[in-house]
């Protein structure tokens, strides 16, 4: 897989794209608003959640993980934050001390709670911090985000979302390459009224099951492959450029 200077791509991305007076002045208000709103008027809500997160799977009740964000036009690079949510699974184990398959760990309890979506409440203050918006593209893993070509990273030249456009036209019946397409046709044209439809498709996706988000969440784990692995089975990379892959990623975490 041949790439330009990631960093220089990324800078150009970033100045090529032009934003809207609503993406660059109203937006982040709105966040702030909402999400603070949400924080307040859910907080009894928030409390009863991390009470039976705390008895039915112990501690800790949050869950996070770190997800590439919005390119930062000083560094030209994705800025890592970490996501929260509340936990779903718990933290069994085989005889080997190895963590049980994902399907094993998630009960009747965190499947309620990624149902009823529940379990995206601490996400608004990712929103609140300015980490996230309520509209853009789900912040997809950094293992996915180093197999995404130029075109596709354009992505992350928004800030990523608690919903998205992809999310109202079938997540989890996209291919990658839809989903990705779908994320650089929402930030070609980011408009008040079009977050506002995805909020509302949103909501009644996850409260009357609509196409879309079947059964979970707006982020729920796939249960297909990552895009990385997606690709190699495709035979679109070779081996040994999915192994060089994985360790940027490693090095991007810090590990």
């Amino acid at each position: 897989m041949q790439q330009e200077n990631i960093d220089d791509v990324n800078k150009h991305i970033q100045l090529d794209r032009k934003c809207g007076v609503y993406e660059l002045y109203i937006k982040r208000l709105m966040d702030i608003v909402c999400s603070l709103a949400a924080i307040i008027v859910f907080s009894w809500l928030y409390i009863i959640v991390a009470i039976l997160v705390r008895v039915k799977l112990g501690s800790p009740v949050l869950f996070r993980q770190p997800r590439p964000g919005k390119i930062d036009t000083k560094t030209g690079r994705e800025k890592i934050f970490y996501m929260y949510k509340f936990r779903s699974m718990s933290d069994e184990r085989d005889e080997n001390g190895n963590l049980l398959p994902d399907d094993v760990r998630l009960g009747k309890f965190g499947k309620a709670l990624r149902a009823t979506s529940l379990d995206e409440l601490p996400e608004a203050f990712n929103i609140l911090k300015g980490d996230m918006s309520i509209i853009g593209p789900r912040p997809q893993l950094v293992r996915d985000m180093v197999f995404m070509t130029d075109a596709q990273r354009m992505r992350h030249t928004a800030k990523p979302g608690l919903s998205g456009l992809a999310q109202t036209r079938g997540r989890n019946a996209l291919s990658w390459d839809a989903k990705l397409a779908t994320d650089i046709e929402y930030i070609e044209n980011i408009t008040f009224l079009g977050d506002v439809k995805i909020i509302i498709n949103t909501v009644k996706q996850v409260f009357f099951k609509e196409k879309g988000i079947e059964g979970g969440t707006v982020d729920e784990i796939d249960i297909t492959d990552d895009f990385g692995d997606f690709l190699l089975k495709a035979g679109k990379v070779s081996k040994e450029e999915y192994d060089k892959k994985q360790e940027e990623a490693r090095k991007l975490l810090g590990g």
